[in-house]
């Protein structure tokens, strides 16, 4: 397996007190900062201590938030280097490795300025490890993303927001029957990253982020997104969900009522069953905000080939799984910070008032919905 990265940075006050009395011993060194889960490399080591402080508690407090439970360590931390400048913008990519049942082989990259690091795109990256850690297998696109983007700041997804709007009114939306089955980026990714968040908030806020989350898992069991929907959300298909959600969108995103009590403490997401053949890296890209974009790459290897490649992935006597062929979903693990760059405006459309979100149709779809 290749050699790791390492790169982190540190946090003040409570969550620094956090760090040391709930989260694990967390030890300075030259290179950066490590705690139990992360190693930082940052431009500073008081940036890398706060980086690390922060990971650590995104990293409990979220799982306990969408689980129900922490997380326990991992056997080899997380290196996670910080490219931190207030003209770059937000950004990041998350890699790990997937194979028969084991995650593993993180690598974090993350780039923007001191704030948008520590309250958008840590939470946003650090999510994508725990949604890894619990399925132990890569997630549909949309719902992978979307979730992530809801634990941004508001201000980040509001430019999500803005973009659907956008999005929707030029023809650009995914058509559920679409979306819903994508396991890699399209080729235009920012209108994924906007429909995913919105229709996950549009589930979340109907029955709560465990509920969301057994939806998941039941889903991918036998990928019939229609009989999941129907199940779980009591929409008769596809195309009644999307045009619901398109309602919602219309009516300008109005609060939603929590219903079927999903939301207390005691209330945990059920462990699905790994997945015997998921094999490969699994690249979670966390881009486009304030108009920056990290550069993305197609992915050379086939399905057929990861299959293979999982088949010998484990040496003999080896005490952890060998790496086995790294086909990428989404970046590649190469990926280089975004330089600085003039922000692109957003499209000017109102939230409230939608008049023409029917240029969005799903009968354009290249076959009948799915049902």
């Amino acid at each position: 397996m290749e050699a790791q990265r390492a790169s982190a940075r540190p946090l003040t006050g409570l969550l620094a007190a956090l760090a040391f009395v709930g989260l694990g011993a967390a030890t300075s060194s030259a290179a950066g900062y490590r705690t139990t889960n992360f190693v930082i490399d940052a431009p500073s080591a008081e940036l890398a201590q706060e980086i690390g402080v922060a990971a650590e508690h995104y990293r409990q407090t979220l799982a306990i938030e969408w689980l129900g439970r922490e997380l326990p360590a991992w056997y080899k931390p997380c290196p996670v280097k910080a490219v931190v400048s207030p003209q770059l913008g937000a950004g990041g990519a998350t890699s790990f490795i997937f194979d028969r049942g084991e995650v593993f082989g993180w690598q974090m990259d993350i780039q923007g300025s001191r704030q948008r690091i520590l309250d958008s795109v840590l939470p946003h990256e650090i999510m994508h490890t725990i949604f890894a850690s619990h399925f132990r297998q890569p997630l549909p696109r949309w719902a992978d993303e979307g979730a992530c983007t809801t634990v941004e700041h508001r201000s980040e997804i509001a430019k999500q927001e803005r973009m659907l709007i956008d999005f929707l009114k030029t023809r650009k939306g995914i058509a559920f029957s679409d979306m819903l089955y994508m396991k890699d980026y399209p080729q235009e990714v920012l209108p994924l990253y906007a429909q995913g968040h919105s229709l996950a908030r549009y589930l979340i806020d109907q029955r709560g982020k465990r509920a969301f989350l057994n939806f998941l898992a039941d889903g991918m069991r036998d990928e019939n997104w229609p009989r999941a929907v129907r199940e779980h959300y009591q929409y008769e298909d596809l195309r009644r969900l999307q045009d619901s959600w398109l309602a919602w969108i219309r009516a300008g995103r109005p609060p939603l009522e929590l219903t079927g009590g999903t939301l207390l403490a005691s209330a945990q997401v059920s462990t699905p069953p790994a997945a015997t053949e998921a094999s490969g890296v699994a690249t979670a890209a966390m881009g486009g905000m304030a108009g920056q974009q990290p550069q993305r790459e197609a992915t050379a290897a086939s399905a057929t080939g990861d299959r293979q490649a999982s088949a010998s992935a484990k040496a003999p006597g080896s005490a952890h799984p060998a790496a086995p062929g790294r086909s990428v979903y989404g970046e590649k693990t190469t990926w280089q910070p975004a330089k600085p760059a003039a922000m692109a405006p957003v499209g000017g459309a109102s939230d409230s008032t939608v008049d023409d979100l029917a240029a969005y149709d799903a009968a354009r779809t290249p076959a009948a919905i799915r049902r």
